[in-house]
């Protein structure tokens, strides 16, 4: 049998966490004869929650789990992990502001950062789920200088996803038939989920699609606001939908994405595309033995360009206002 990986998962008795465990202790996430050891770390208020789960995760008799750690100390949490899923943070809920979400989670991230560093694999993987994850991921960066910037990323499948779903129910075709997706820039209301380069069996959306005021007025908005109408509907951020595409994110940067498609990842900008280095970006990606590169060259509209400076000068405000935790 394979030496089990120790996965991370900060957050572990919220409701993301609640639909993530139980699909990662069966082998969604990874290979299904890759044993694991779940590392559980929620605040001291959860531990007993926590403790439900962890029986509910033993009653399961899962074959690949070995072993489950609940704790409230993230030094235990993160030790010699291998993979790491950062999604406990405060919410957004009703009302809030941006700029409250982004003050509120920075030092959470920034401690996460620190700790990383000194306690988890030097190769560990780092996911940040918890929002805005973007800039929490930019500061788990700064706040883990030992570790790979490569090596740590934000995730972008749910937009990704959403984006996929809704050009799936526009056209009615399968949402497997549907490849090359592009989401740019930031988790947020600013990022732009671009159609231009998406297909359907080798076959341009955009050939097919002719109803442009559909893609602009509809498409677009929708992708962005969707986080917003789910929580206006179940009163909660999104949760199954939430685990389903972390468990997306970290399958394909792990074992590699379809030879055919790319996926959107927010990682660490090099340049590419006139986005300056310095903050972490939606792009395209491919993902092979690990590793991810970003998808090159794509021609890019006038107003697709608009609309991926508006993120980047998104990212750079919210950048700003945490730079005292970027050293």
């Amino acid at each position: 049998m394979k030496a089990p990986i120790r996965i991370a998962i900060t957050g572990a008795g919220g409701q993301i966490s609640y639909s993530l465990l139980f699909r990662i202790a069966n082998g969604d996430m990874l290979k299904h004869e890759q044993p694991i050891i779940l590392q559980l770390l929620d605040i001291p208020q959860a531990q007993q929650a926590l403790r439900g789960i962890a029986m509910e995760l033993e009653d399961c008799v899962f074959p690949l789990l070995q072993q489950v750690v609940i704790t409230d100390d993230p030094r235990v949490a993160f030790r010699d992990a291998e993979i790491v899923l950062l999604v406990g943070a405060r919410p957004r809920s009703k009302g809030m502001e941006r700029k409250d979400l982004i003050e509120i989670n920075a030092g959470i991230f920034a401690e996460h950062g620190k700790i990383l560093n000194a306690c988890a694999a030097p190769y560990v993987k780092v996911l940040v789920v918890g929002n805005p994850a973007n800039t929490n991921a930019l500061i788990v960066i700064h706040n883990a200088p030992d570790l790979n910037p490569k090596n740590v990323s934000s995730m972008m499948r749910l937009d990704h996803n959403r984006a996929i779903a809704q050009v799936s129910r526009k056209l009615s075709q399968p949402i497997g038939s549907i490849k090359k997706m592009v989401i740019w820039g930031n988790h947020s209301g600013t990022q732009y989920p671009d159609l231009s380069h998406a297909e359907i069996r080798e076959r341009k959306i955009l050939d097919i699609l002719q109803d442009h005021t559909w893609i602009e007025s509809e498409f677009i908005p929708t992708v962005q606001k969707r986080g917003t109408v789910v929580i206006e509907a179940r009163g909660l951020s999104s949760a199954a939908s939430a685990a389903n595409a972390a468990i997306g994110h970290m399958h394909d940067w792990i074992l590699g994405s379809h030879h055919d498609d790319w996926v959107t990842m927010s990682v660490l900008s090099d340049g590419s595309y006139d986005i300056p280095a310095g903050v972490v970006y939606g792009f395209p990606v491919t993902c092979h033995n690990g590793d991810y590169q970003i998808v090159q060259n794509l021609p890019i509209s006038e107003l697709g360009r608009q609309h991926m400076l508006e993120n980047y000068r998104e990212l750079l405000k919210e950048s700003e206002q945490i730079k005292h935790l970027l050293g």
